[in-house]
C-alpha cells in the first residue's frame, strides 16, 4: 500500500515538474531568442544555442543548486556562444594562417638596442638574462650551464632586470 502511494506522489510531481517546465519554457522562449540572436546575429544559431540552454535546465530543473532558472538559463545560453565564437576562432586561425609581415630593418635595430642593453650588464647578470628570459631555460637548467646555483641565476637575473630598466630610462631621458 505504502509503495503505491509513494510511486503515485512522485509520478505526481513528475508532472507537477514538467508543467512548471512547460510554463516556464513558455515565458522565456521568446526573450532568450531574441537575446541569442542579437548577440550571435544568425537566426539559425540562435534556436540552436537555446535548444541547447534549455536541455541543460531541464536535465538540472529540481536540482537545488539551480535557484534562479532565468539567470542559469542565460548563463548556459551565453556561455555556448562565447564556446562556439571561441571554437571557430582556433578553426579559422588553423584553417587561414595569417603571414607575419616582417620588418628586417626594424628587426636590426631592435637586435642593436638589444645588444646595447645588455652590454650596461655585467657578464654573469647578461648570462642569466640571456639564459633564463632570451631562451627560456629554468633557473635550474640555467645554473648547470653556468655551474652555479639556481638561487645565484636568480638573483643575478633580477638584478640584470633592474639595471637594465635603469639603463632603459637613461636611453630615454
Amino acid at each position: 500500500m505504502q509503495a503505491e502511494g509513494e510511486v503515485v506522489r512522485l509520478s505526481t510531481q513528475r508532472v507537477e515538474t514538467r508543467v512548471r517546465f512547460d510554463t516556464f519554457f513558455e515565458e522565456e522562449h521568446d526573450r532568450l531568442f531574441k537575446a541569442l540572436y542579437f548577440v550571435s546575429g544568425n537566426r539559425h544559431d540562435a534556436e540552436e544555442l537555446m535548444q541547447d540552454a534549455f536541455l541543460k535546465l531541464w536535465e538540472r530543473w529540481d536540482d537545488p543548486r539551480v535557484s534562479d532558472p532565468t539567470g542559469y538559463l542565460f548563463r548556459v545560453a551565453l556561455n555556448g556562444f562565447r564556446s562556439r565564437h571561441r571554437r571557430a576562432a582556433v578553426a579559422i586561425r588553423k584553417a587561414i594562417p595569417v603571414p607575419e609581415a616582417r620588418d628586417d630593418y626594424l628587426d636590426a635595430e631592435i637586435r642593436a638596442d638589444v645588444r646595447q642593453l645588455l652590454l650596461r650588464v655585467t657578464p654573469r647578470q647578461r648570462a642569466a638574462l640571456v639564459l633564463v628570459d632570451l631562451l627560456g631555460y629554468p633557473s635550474e637548467q640555467a645554473a648547470q650551464i653556468l655551474r652555479v646555483r639556481p638561487g645565484t641565476v636568480r638573483t643575478l637575473a633580477t638584478q640584470g632586470r633592474r639595471a637594465l630598466r635603469a639603463a632603459e630610462g637613461d636611453l630615454d631621458a
